[in-house]
């Protein structure tokens, strides 16, 4: 049996920042993952300010592709507006072996089964032993499905769809655009250019609302390549994309069970408005981190649900998205 006192299922952003703020103040920290990294991981790749902040890094050092925009380009019922707000755009794959590389714990290989409670710690397949434990596995997380999942079930009607696809581009408009309820999309597209020529594009809207109208997301997707085509954005229809779901924030509100807790997407916090997940990933992990190093209250507040300042644009969203 490896024993740790603590143990991080999932090395994505959520883990690797726990496991960051857990190992510089020298606790014993094991990461676990079913995939080696770099791995290749769905995801538009668009971080924010805060994210910055919160992991202490100058995007000066940082030896990924890393690309700021000073604006987003915001599309709303075939009118557009710039916002003026700085964002930045990363590759996924270089991002989060950055972020686990850089929190120098241990990582070993696992594909987690089962999770248990075992006294005051908890056991992991009969292989490992640990004090505390968090769950950092993502939607599918075995630990949120193990140890909080019956108590606490996720809303069906939080739940996120998308489809997406990143691929080498010689872009020419390096701005980002975004397109809200496009063709009546519960949800937003987008186009996310990547320093280097790398592009990202997608749509996300929410699986309950979508069902109810019998419609699927991939006309939704067959939609934005046509306006990208027609706009110029694209000079020929892409290869086909991949797919996945997450949570809105508003499922899990007890994130700590004893020694366990579940962070980022295990805990469904993707913003309400702009369904942004790696910044509430970031801040949870940390959060997690003080909990565990300090005894901390471990809980949401202060993680915000929604990406917007604006109470009119994040409320009028959250109504056209889950209403």
């Amino acid at each position: 049996m490896i024993e740790r006192e603590v143990i991080v299922v999932g090395g994505g952003p959520a883990g690797a920042s726990a496991a960051w703020a857990l190992n510089r103040r020298g606790m014993d920290c094991l990461v676990l993952d079913r995939e080696t990294f770099p791995r290749e991981k769905l995801c538009a790749g668009w971080i924010t300010p805060e994210v910055v902040r919160d992991l202490e890094f100058d995007p000066a050092d940082y030896p990924g592709r890393f690309l700021t925009f000073d604006e987003l380009r915001i599309h709303v019922k075939g009118l557009g507006f710039p916002l003026r707000t700085p964002q930045h755009s990363i590759r996924r794959f270089e991002f989060d072996r950055w972020l686990l590389e850089r929190s120098a714990a241990p990582v070993a290989q696992h594909n987690v089964r089962h999770v248990e409670p075992d006294g005051e710690g908890y056991r992991i397949d009969d292989k490992y032993r640990c004090r505390y434990l968090v769950g950092a596995g993502g939607t599918r997380c075995p630990v949120y499905r193990d140890l909080f999942r019956a108590a606490q079930p996720r809303p069906k009607a939080l739940q996120a769809v998308t489809l997406e696809l990143e691929f080498p581009f010689a872009w020419r408009d390096g701005a980002c655009h975004l397109w809200f309820l496009a063709g009546g999309l519960p949800g937003y597209a987008w186009y996310v250019p990547k320093a280097d020529g790398y592009l990202n594009i997608g749509v996300g809207g929410m699986a309950d609302k979508l069902k109810r109208r019998d419609d699927e997301i991939r006309r939704h997707w067959d939609g934005l390549v046509q306006r990208l085509l027609a706009g110029g954005l694209l000079d020929a229809p892409p290869a086909q994309p991949g797919g996945y779901s997450y949570f809105l924030r508003g499922g899990t509100e007890r994130p700590r069970l004893g020694n366990a807790f579940v962070v980022g997407d295990a805990a469904g916090l993707a913003t309400r408005d702009m369904c942004e997940g790696i910044g509430p990933a970031v801040q949870s992990g940390l959060r997690a981190a003080r909990a565990i190093l300090d005894g901390q209250p471990f809980d949401f507040d202060g993680i915000g649900a929604y990406t917007s300042a604006n109470r009119w644009v994040r409320r009028g969203l959250e109504y056209l998205y889950l209403g």
